[in-house]
């Protein structure tokens, strides 16, 4: 595989206009999809497969002279030309907000979202972002990860509250994000759903992808991205309610809230994926990242965090416990089947089980 780099312009933090790659397909590569080649070959200059995806929507990735698709496959021979404009803005302001900080080294930077954190600067949202936040503790943070997106690993969606990574230079980016490519990161959601979950525990391996007809929304569509998501239930509050704890294998947007929605019981307080009236008080979709283990990229040594539930959720599941006590006993009995729930959950539930 042989690659060549064209910048056009350049600056010390921002190039001034776009990058342009050519990308020529080796015997290995061929009968790759497109976009898979793309963030393979391209992997050196921070374009991963879902930028690879954009890049070529945008009809910025070229095959052959020609526009193709992410699924198109590539042939031993084929040339592609990548080109990579300039973020739309990397003026990107440092803002004095306060972060709830588990952990932080000189690698690393793990946080507490709080609801309605937007992590990064995007449309409609150039401020109060998670970035904006970072950038004023972590001044050197600018321009890793070559995109508006500096040090960021992986996304919670606006209104999900808990534990993000933030990586503080480009080997621990490149050192997570490997990580999350071989699913070596564990991520535990805990999630509030509508109805009665039936069965104990399950998977859920559906694609997801743009919804084709509400743009703005995901769903699970045969031509989407595979999507495999693993739940537990904690605990049945009769048949209005369900606790269930969730582990993501992949990371899709919206992937939790979507496959829930896609077994028919959404997560409660979700304003895009749920019809059910709220009346526990929640300020957004019931959804918290619970805890978060990974590799540090120095050293190696394998680092766990918890996040205690946010203030609505807590007090929610305090009300269902209150008004369904048998709810109580499945709970206690999944503490003492499983003695993860009781190290993770524990801590996080103790005070609802007191409260009753």
């Amino acid at each position: 595989m042989r690659t060549t780099q064209n910048p056009i312009g350049s600056g010390p933090k921002v190039p001034e206009g776009p990058r342009t790659l050519t990308l020529q397909v080796d015997d290995l590569s061929g009968g790759e999809r497109l976009d898979v080649f793309v963030a393979k070959a391209a992997a050196g200059e921070g374009i991963s497969r879902t930028r690879a995806q954009t890049l070529i929507d945008e009809g910025n990735i070229r095959l052959n002279g020609r526009a193709g698709k992410p699924s198109t496959k590539v042939k031993p021979g084929d040339l592609v030309e990548v080109t990579v404009p300039p973020p739309e803005e990397w003026d990107i302001a440092a803002e004095d907000i306060p972060l709830d900080v588990v952990y932080e080294d000189s690698h690393v930077l793990v946080i507490n979202k709080a609801r309605g954190m937007v992590v990064h600067p995007a449309a409609g949202h150039w401020q109060g972002t998670l970035v904006n936040a970072v950038l004023a503790r972590c001044p050197d943070l600018a321009g890793i990860g070559g995109e508006v997106r500096p040090g960021i690993v992986h996304r919670l969606d606006k209104d999900t509250t808990g534990l993000i990574v933030v990586a503080k230079n480009e080997n621990a980016l490149r050192s997570l994000q490997d990580q999350m490519k071989a699913r070596e990161v564990r991520r535990l959601y805990v999630a509030l759903c509508l109805g009665k979950v039936r069965q104990d525990a399950g998977t859920v391996d559906a694609p997801i992808g743009r919804h084709p007809v509400h743009r703005k929304k995901m769903a699970v569509v045969p031509t989407g991205r595979r999507a495999i998501t693993d739940y537990e239930v904690l605990a049945r509050f009769a048949a209005q309610y369900t606790l269930v704890l969730a582990m993501l294998r992949t990371g899709r947007t919206h992937q939790i809230r979507v496959h829930m929605a896609h077994l028919g019981h959404p997560v409660a307080g979700d304003p895009v994926y749920s019809r059910g009236k709220d009346d526990l008080g929640l300020e957004g979709q019931a959804l918290h990242a619970l805890a978060l283990g990974f590799r540090h990229p120095a050293t190696g040594h394998p680092l766990e965090f918890c996040a205690p539930l946010p203030e609505d959720l807590k007090k929610a599941l305090e009300t269902l416990a209150r008004k369904y006590p048998d709810s109580l006993k499945e709970l206690q009995n999944t503490f003492s089947r499983r003695q993860e729930c009781r190290d993770i959950l524990g801590p996080a539930l103790k005070d609802i089980i007191r409260s009753t």
